[in-house]
């Protein structure tokens, strides 16, 4: 199978607000007040979260079909924590990202607890996001005048 391609483009709107496209869709990313945005949508580490979360939905839903899994009701809170120090240049002490990052997965299915187990375990193997999170990625970083 061919790679796929996903591409955002965008313009910073402020020192805190960046508009991104991706596709036909729009995205407004913006920190809160106490960290210099006006609060016009959800900031980086957050979409960040929240892109997991969908991922984990598409993949859970993608594998449960495959498994005979019945999903009744999925819910996916997503929680992470982030010492701001390196980001404002504080200290180095620590990193820039997450320390750490929670999934909880609730289903509300009657499959049994085994079969469970197996599809969680699918999911985490599959989903790309998961995998990007988990290990290294190489990324390149351009500078275009």
């Amino acid at each position: 199978m061919a790679d796929l391609i996903f591409k955002t483009v965008g313009e910073a709107q402020s020192a805190a607000r960046f508009e991104a496209n991706s596709r036909q869709f729009k995205l407004v990313i913006d920190e809160p007040p106490a960290l210099g945005g006006d609060d016009l949508g959800a900031n980086p580490v957050e979409f960040l979260l929240a892109g997991y979360a969908g991922c984990i939905n598409v993949v859970a839903h993608l594998t449960a079909q495959e498994l005979g899994i019945n999903v009744k009701k999925l819910s996916i809170a997503i929680s992470g924590n982030i010492n701001p120090a390196r980001l404002f240049g504080q200290s180095d002490a620590e990193r820039a990202g997450f320390k750490q990052i929670d999934v909880e997965f609730s289903p509300v299915t009657d499959a049994p607890a085994e079969l469970i187990e197996q599809w969680v375990s699918s999911i985490k193997n599959r989903c790309p996001i998961n995998d990007n999170l988990a290990s290294p990625t190489p990324l390149s970083f351009s500078l275009i005048r």
